[in-house]
């Protein structure tokens, strides 16, 4: 029997997107790995290359919600979105607008000094 003490608390899971042949499987995750902030390191990190939906769960209190859009706005707020699937993540999930970096020329003609 597991102590209560250990399960009250939040727990985040990711649900990650292995392709086609492979389809969507919740990720294996160590205990002590499943909080909010690790699965934020995670993310950045590359520990999860697809990820599709985070959900969080507190099974003494009782509940469980959808916690991707939170975790999309931590992810954006760290502007350290990466890789093309974690930056994809991020553009489906936020609910924050997205900061977006515009092309700027490398360098700019001048016809004379400037003023």
């Amino acid at each position: 029997m597991v102590p209560a003490d250990r399960l009250d608390r939040d727990i985040y899971l990711v649900l990650e997107d292995f392709g086609v042949r492979a389809g969507c499987a919740w990720r294996e995750t160590d205990e002590q790995d499943t909080d909010r902030d690790t699965i934020i390191r995670d993310l950045l990190s590359g520990q999860y290359t697809y990820p599709v939906r985070i959900v969080v769960f507190n099974a003494i209190e009782g509940h469980a919600r959808d916690a991707t859009s939170e975790i999309a706005d931590a992810v954006a707020e760290a502007d350290a979105a990466n890789t093309p699937a974690l930056q994809a993540f991020v553009e489906a999930n936020a609910t924050r607008p997205v900061a977006v970096q515009l092309p700027h020329p490398l360098s700019v003609v001048s016809s004379g000094p400037c003023i």
